[in-house]
């Protein structure tokens, strides 16, 4: 079978501090200097991805390390070329398929230039985190007793790659969907290709608060470096699935909301028994804030492609073919890797606290309706 690589990058200064324990306790601007001048180099060593067939493949985590932000505002060449030198790490260590992970498929085309510009096949990833991103979703509107086909929907992010394709797998499903993007002129001339071809009621708005409160089911898939969804902002018993890294919903959700349940859409269990080791010291593990046995899905893509010997540019560029959705979901489910189980906020979610949610939920509405009754009598 094939061998992969996969390009990381740090998302936050905590992640800084896991790849590089050396790094905790510094100072921000001086964690910042180093990334500057850091070169690529291979972080981690993936063995033991099995298929239930038999097949196995191997690869390496290649750290680009840049935070989001400087992938943002760094020169492009700059950031393409540590890229791509990424990327040639992985070929030198025997890499046939290469995976774009976080904002190394963002910045610039979305992989159509790093593709260019290296020897083997590139993958943004971008088709089996939409998968599972919708997967989670629904998944989530279930945990809470919530009925989909009468659920209005938000996507955030509506008019990027990811969340484009979202729209068009969640809108079979719900009786509205509503579309949500920065940039009103694209959102309208999107809005404006789809709508007649949605099977459901659907409208769009830059107002992302707006939007959020009106939604039951809500998924994000934007390449904010910012916090966008408040808790202040959330209906009662909604359900929050963020497929993007940095996270787009405040921590302060998790403490000031019980009664809306919020999940991270992009995670796999994969299979056989993978261990990540750390390049530079082979007997220590590599920690990427996952569970043992679980990866981000555009990883798994990556996984699953050199499982399958599939040494291709499976996804690239700025829209993502619904049909290759359902073929990599396909692709993956027949290699072993399954939907991991539900977290939020970097933890896992328990049913205990599922329980607890649709409860705080119901509470809350019983409320509202005595305060309604309330006001009426007055």
């Amino acid at each position: 079978m094939g061998k992969f690589c996969f390009v990381i990058h740090p998302v936050s200064f905590d992640d800084v501090a896991r790849y590089e324990p050396g790094a905790a306790g510094k100072g921000r601007p001086i964690i910042a200097k180093i990334l500057e001048w850091m070169p690529s180099y291979a972080a981690a060593h993936i063995t033991g991805v099995r298929a239930p067939d038999g097949r196995t493949t191997e690869g390496w985590f290649v750290a680009a390390p840049l935070l989001p932000a400087q992938m943002l505002e760094f020169p492009r060449e700059e950031v393409y070329a540590r890229i791509v030198r990424a990327i040639e790490i992985g070929i030198e260590l025997g890499a046939q398929v290469a995976g774009l992970g976080a904002f190394t498929g963002v910045v610039g085309d979305g992989g159509v230039t790093i593709a260019e510009r290296v020897s083997i096949p590139v993958t943004t990833g971008n088709s089996l985190t939409i998968a599972s991103g919708v997967a989670s979703l629904f998944r989530g509107a279930d945990e809470m007793e919530l009925d989909a086909s009468q659920a209005t929907a938000v996507v955030v992010g509506a008019t990027g790659s990811i969340g484009s394709a979202c729209v068009r797998l969640i809108a079979p499903r719900v009786r509205e969907i509503i579309l949500v993007a920065r940039n009103e002129t694209r959102l309208r001339k999107y809005h404006e290709s789809i709508a007649s071809g949605l099977p459901c009621a659907s409208s769009y708005t830059t107002d992302l608060s707006r939007a959020v409160r009106e939604g039951d089911m809500i998924l994000t898939a934007t390449s904010s470096t910012q916090e966008i969804i408040q808790p202040e902002d959330l209906r009662s018993g909604a359900v929050v699935c963020e497929i993007s890294l940095p996270h787009d919903v405040s921590r302060r959700v998790a403490t000031e909301r019980p009664d809306v349940l919020v999940i991270e859409g992009g995670n796999m269990r994969m299979p056989g028994d993978p261990k990540w080791m750390r390049v530079r010291e082979p007997d220590k593990e590599f920690d990427l804030g996952l569970p043992r046995g679980t990866a981000l899905a555009c990883m798994s893509e990556t996984m699953t492609l050199a499982l399958c010997d599939r040494l291709e540019s499976f996804t690239l560029g700025r829209g993502v073919n619904v049909e290759k959705v359902i073929e990599i979901e396909k692709l993956a489910k027949g290699a072993g890797f399954e939907f991991a189980d539900m977290r939020a906020f970097d933890l896992a979610i328990t049913s205990e606290q599922i329980k607890r949610t649709r409860e705080a939920a119901k509470s809350r509405s019983l409320d509202f309706a005595r305060d309604d009754k309330a006001g009426l009598s007055a």
